[in-house]
C-alpha cells in the first residue's frame, strides 16, 4: 500500500486551537477508519476533509488545496453524511431525482437533459448496490432506510470520485444492507478508490479498514494497522490508557 498513489493528504492540521498538529497520507485502494468517543475530533476531521470546515492546516487532493466543499467536489472527493434524513435525502422528490440532483450535467445531450441517459446511470448503480425500489419516479420516502442510504451512496458514486468519505454509513440499516455495503466498499478500494469511513462501531472498523485513526480530545491519538488493530487498543486509546 505504501507504493500506491497518494489520494489525499493533510499537513500541519489542527482540530482546535493549541492542539498538537498532525499529518496523514491516504492512498488509493486504502480504507481508513476513524474512531473515537463522540465529539473527540473524528467528525471534525472527516468534515474538514470534505471541505465543510475551513482547515487549520493543509488538506490536499490531486495536488490541489481543499478549503471548501465545492473545491473538494471538483478535486474528486465525495462525502456521504451521517444523518440522511436531515442532510441527505430530499423527501419531496423522487428516487431518481434524489439520485441525479448532484450530477445533472452528466445527463445533458446537446444542452438538454436526456431522460434516457439519466435512467441508464441510475439503473447501473441500482444494480451495483442492489437497491430494492419500485419505479424510480416514486418518492424516496417510500424506500426503507437501508435503500435510501444506497440511493445516497449511488449519488456520491455518480461523481466518479477518487476519494469517498463516509460518515457512519451503516447507521440504522439492517444486516443484509450492511453486508451489501461492506462488499461494495471493498470492491471500490480494489478498483483504486480511497475510502475514509467514520464508524461508531469498533468491530465494523476492524472488519473493513486497513488502518484506524483514533481521536481523543480533538487530537489524533493513534494510527493503528496490522497486528496493532484490536478492539482493546482502540478502546484504551479512546480513554487515554496504556494498551
Amino acid at each position: 500500500m505504501a507504493d500506491a498513489a497518494v489520494a489525499l493528504s493533510v499537513r500541519g492540521l489542527s482540530l482546535k486551537p493549541g492542539a498538537v498538529l498532525f499529518e496523514q497520507t491516504i492512498r488509493r485502494g486504502e480504507i481508513v477508519g476513524l474512531a473515537g468517543l463522540d465529539g473527540h475530533g473524528q467528525d471534525a476531521f472527516i468534515e474538514t476533509l470534505a471541505g465543510l470546515r475551513p482547515p487549520a492546516g493543509e488538506v490536499l487532493a490531486g495536488g490541489r488545496e481543499i478549503r471548501s466543499f465545492r473545491q473538494a467536489v471538483r478535486s474528486g472527493i465525495a462525502y456521504l453524511p451521517r444523518d440522511r434524513r436531515a442532510t441527505g435525502i430530499f423527501p419531496s422528490m423522487s428516487i431518481l431525482d434524489n439520485f441525479a440532483i448532484a450530477t445533472v450535467g452528466r445527463d445533458r445531450r446537446l444542452g438538454l437533459i436526456s431522460a434516457v441517459e439519466r435512467r441508464k446511470r441510475y439503473d447501473y448503480y441500482r444494480d451495483r448496490l442492489s437497491i430494492v425500489a419500485p419505479e424510480p419516479g416514486h418518492l424516496i420516502t417510500t424506500l426503507s432506510g437501508g435503500n435510501q442510504q444506497k440511493v445516497l451512496l449511488a449519488r456520491a458514486l455518480a461523481h466518479k470520485p477518487d476519494v469517498l468519505l463516509l460518515n457512519d454509513p451503516t447507521r440504522g440499516v439492517d444486516i443484509a444492507t450492511r453486508r451489501v455495503l461492506y462488499a461494495v466498499f471493498r470492491e471500490l478500494a480494489a478498483e483504486g478508490m480511497a475510502l475514509v469511513i467514520l464508524s461508531t462501531e469498533i468491530e465494523e472498523a476492524l472488519v473493513l479498514c486497513d488502518r484506524i485513526l483514533v481521536f481523543r480530545e480533538q487530537e489524533l491519538a493513534a494510527s493503528l494497522e496490522g497486528a496493532g488493530r484490536s478492539s482493546e487498543r482502540i478502546i484504551s486509546t479512546m480513554f487515554g490508557r496504556a494498551a
